[in-house]
């Protein structure tokens, strides 16, 4: 029997983690199918569309044709007209008409769009520019971002709850330490007996059997009577609290058995897990100075690493990349020359986002408990103090 439950016991606890683990697999999936989908999509309609040139783009040809003519080898007479007639020329020209459909809208240039695209990034080097495209475009987004948030909120309750337990176990780690500082020999060894002594009337307050029962019942006959059948019914009912407990697993052995009602169980509590998704991200409560700590920490790793395949930028330049690009403010100011490496880094991306986010939150908790305060201030400046008035 025992060598028949084990094997049984591991299906179990592997099923327990199947359905644990869905309701996050199934988000992060879905998103990664909803990326790809908008990829082919994008790469289809604006990659292969017709390049016209328009009027326009005639008439900046030859604006550029004509100040090209007039360059001379005097150097500042150059200067002075790249400053005035060039720069303005430059201005009014479409970035549209240096780009190559083909080169920009390929399958990793899509992707990359995409995810700019759900991510409320937007860094406005890459947009649609057929009709069809510009359409599409709001309609993925008006299906994608909410996706996005619903993935980050999920793995901000995993984030959170990581958080908070590190946080605890540091601050019980920290209480044990100072603990130990302040505490003396005979103060410890008066504490340990008290703890024994404890336990040891935790141990003589287990229920006894029936016979325990009436022996122990021997030696109080000096007693009064009605106080001994208290005690008495007293340990009964314990003793049959206890005899209770095994007869409810068995029944939920029997209950479990049947696949049904197994199947349903299991379903009930894959549904549950879908709504309690935000709940431990409302329960956070770790220091804001700890929160940013841990975004300045991963941020600077990114700028290190990112430089190796980005030879425009250093550190700096990549640590401001990333903070943009995690705060999805994305001004487009620095361009990746290599969109397709810089994919790799979507789940950094995304973790980096639930990061900024539950910092976010944590602050907004922050300025709400300091807006209450103010205003009880406030209301309390502001009430009129009550007058005592002699009888």
């Amino acid at each position: 029997l025992a060598t028949t439950s084990q094997p049984l016991r591991g299906k179990t606890t592997c099923k327990k983690i199947f359905w644990a683990v869905f309701p996050h697999a199934c988000f992060i999936l879905s998103l990664v199918i909803y990326a790809f989908l908008g990829a082919l999509m994008f790469s289809h309609i604006e990659g292969n569309r017709e390049v016209t040139l328009n009027e326009e783009y005639r008439i900046f040809l030859q604006n550029l044709t004509y100040l090209a003519r007039k360059l001379t080898d005097n150097v500042t007479e150059n200067e002075k007209m790249f400053k005035n007639d060039i720069r303005e020329l430059f201005n009014t020209a479409d970035p549209v008409w240096f780009i190559i459909p083909e080169d920009r809208w390929n399958f990793f240039g899509s992707l990359f769009f995409c995810c700019t695209v759900f991510t409320t990034v937007g860094y406005g080097n890459t947009y649609p520019v057929t009709r069809m495209g510009k359409y599409l475009c709001m309609l993925y987004a008006l299906f994608g971002i909410p996706l996005m948030f619903l993935v980050l909120t999920d793995m901000g309750d995993i984030l959170a709850t990581l958080l908070s337990k590190s946080y605890n176990e540091f601050r019980k780690l920290q209480s044990k330490i100072l603990a130990s500082e302040l505490c003396s020999g005979s103060t410890c060894s008066k504490r340990s007996e008290l703890k024994s002594r404890a336990q040891s009337k935790i141990v003589i307050n287990e229920p006894l059997t029936i016979m325990e029962v009436l022996r122990s019942q021997s030696g109080a006959k000096r007693r009064p009577v009605k106080y001994r059948n208290v005690k008495l019914f007293e340990m009964l009912i314990a003793r049959e609290s206890e005899n209770t407990q095994p007869a409810r697993n068995k029944s939920m052995e029997r209950w479990s058995s049947c696949p049904e009602l197994a199947r349903g169980k299991t379903v009930s509590r894959v549904i549950e897990n879908f709504d309690k998704i935000g709940k431990e991200l409302e329960k956070l409560d770790v220091p804001i100075v700890l929160m940013v700590l841990v975004i300045f920490v991963y941020i600077s790793c990114a700028a290190a690493i990112l430089p190796n395949w980005e030879r425009n930028m250093d550190f700096q330049e990549a640590f401001y990349f990333c903070f943009i690009t995690l705060t999805t403010i994305g001004f487009g100011d620095t361009k990746l020359e290599h969109p397709k490496f810089f994919l790799f880094f979507s789940l950094y991306i995304m973790i980096g986002m639930e990061i900024v986010f539950i910092a976010f939150k944590l602050g907004q908790d922050r300025l709400i408990v300091l807006y209450k305060k103010v205003i009880s201030f406030c209301a309390e400046k502001k009430m009129p103090s009550k007058k005592i008035y002699p009888k």
